[in-house]
């Protein structure tokens, strides 16, 4: 895991002046100044600090003012900062809270854990129905994955911008049905105003991208591993033509092996001018006979059955090699940035746990994780952002 985060700052001389009356329903903004007072701090360097106190002429309220880096609580935003990124990189609540006390700035196990789920519910965007404004990308990348909550798997949906890798939303979903995909998906398309969706090979993806009107790339890696391991399996399955399914269509087991070398080859090139080439294999098997209730596929119908599916992914699998954004965007034709984003934010963290407790947590520490990795290339994550 990669992270870089700025840890919040403690200014006890940049007490600057109130602007407003803290008063929600008070439109003051002349103020008199009331008394210096200490304020004692739980920080690694300022064991106190002054904070000053104002008295509101409008509404005559009077309230503190603290420094950059404080707050009412005890416990200055820094050592809760630090709190916050040693959890994010790897300690649990109980070990974070020994770290701390050993810095002599010490946390509670409950501290630690309000920190971090008060900062990761803080995090801006990273939601379907809260994405940021002005969150735009041609290309969409889209995929689910699993954490263990309370001894049930909890599906999660994570959403990329298939051209730059930054995540955009990692949302809790009930499973991975179509319908539900399309829910979870369509608004996140609209808002980003996507051209295109980066999934892998299943087919609830391809249904909502149809539905939505969508370009649609399926993962070419993923296609290249599943159609490796078909062949291997089925040149085992066509050899001497067992069942003689390939004899009944006349073609011979050496054409069958030579078909199924030609897909390999054509499935690692991907070249959008092949599919006739495709369709072709599919054309040979045609003939190849469905089999009855209660029977096994023979294995020219699973020829048949392959070369049918391939024939009607080509385009799906080619997309990248024609498609172009707005501004002369490309995609690679993998749904890397969507694996990559899993295992960093999702899964890099997950697995030094025995799961988690409550859906929500699982939720948020991957969206916080995610912000922060979202701004690796850039200024770096500052947790003042999100204690504040």
């Amino acid at each position: 895991m990669r992270l870089h985060l700025f840890l919040p700052a403690v200014k006890p001389a940049a007490l600057a002046p109130p602007t407003a009356c803290p008063r929600p329903d008070c439109p003051g903004t002349l103020f008199r100044f009331h008394q210096a007072v200490r304020k004692p701090l739980r920080d690694t360097r300022y064991p106190q600090v002054a904070a000053h106190r104002y008295e509101c002429l409008h509404c005559h309220h009077t309230f503190r003012v603290y420094p950059p880096g404080v707050t009412r609580a005890c416990t200055s935003q820094r050592v809760r900062g630090l709190g916050v990124m040693l959890y994010l990189l790897g300690l649990s609540y109980g070990a974070t809270a020994l770290a701390l006390e050993a810095l002599g700035a010490p946390l509670s196990k409950t501290q630690v854990y309000a920190a971090v789920q008060a900062a990761a519910a803080a995090v801006p965007g990273l939601r379907r129905d809260r994405l940021c404004d002005g969150v735009r990308t041609p290309a969409l990348g889209a995929d689910l994955t699993s954490v263990r909550c309370c001894g049930q798997w909890l599906t999660l949906g994570l959403t990329v911008d298939a051209v730059r890798g930054t995540v955009l939303t990692i949302d809790e979903l009930p499973d991975g049905e179509a319908a539900t995909l399309r829910d979870w998906l369509e608004p996140i398309a609209g808002a980003v105003g996507a051209e295109i969706l980066v999934t892998d090979d299943a087919d609830g993806f391809k249904t909502v991208a149809d539905g939505a009107g969508l370009a649609h790339q399926v993962c070419k890696s993923h296609v290249l591993r599943n159609t490796e391991q078909l062949i291997a399996s089925l040149s085992e399955a066509v050899m001497g033509d067992p069942d003689g399914s390939l004899g009944a269509i006349e073609v011979t087991p050496e054409q069958a092996a030579a078909d199924l070398a030609r897909w390999g080859e054509l499935c690692r090139t991907r070249q959008p001018t092949e599919e006739g080439d495709v369709g072709a294999l599919h054309a040979r098997y045609q003939g190849a006979a469905p089999p009855e209730r209660g029977q096994k596929w023979s294995g020219a119908y699973r020829l048949r059955m392959l070369f049918l599916d391939r024939w009607e992914l080509w385009r799906r699998l080619t997309r990248y090699r024609r498609w172009q954004g707005p501004e002369e965007e490309h995609i690679d034709g993998t749904n890397n940035a969507t694996e990559r984003a899993i295992g960093w934010w999702v899964k890099e963290r997950y697995r030094m746990m025995r799961g988690y407790k409550v859906p929500e947590n699982a939720v948020n520490v991957s969206r916080l994780l995610a912000w922060a990795g979202n701004q690796l290339e850039g200024r770096g994550a500052a947790l003042a952002e999100v204690l504040g």
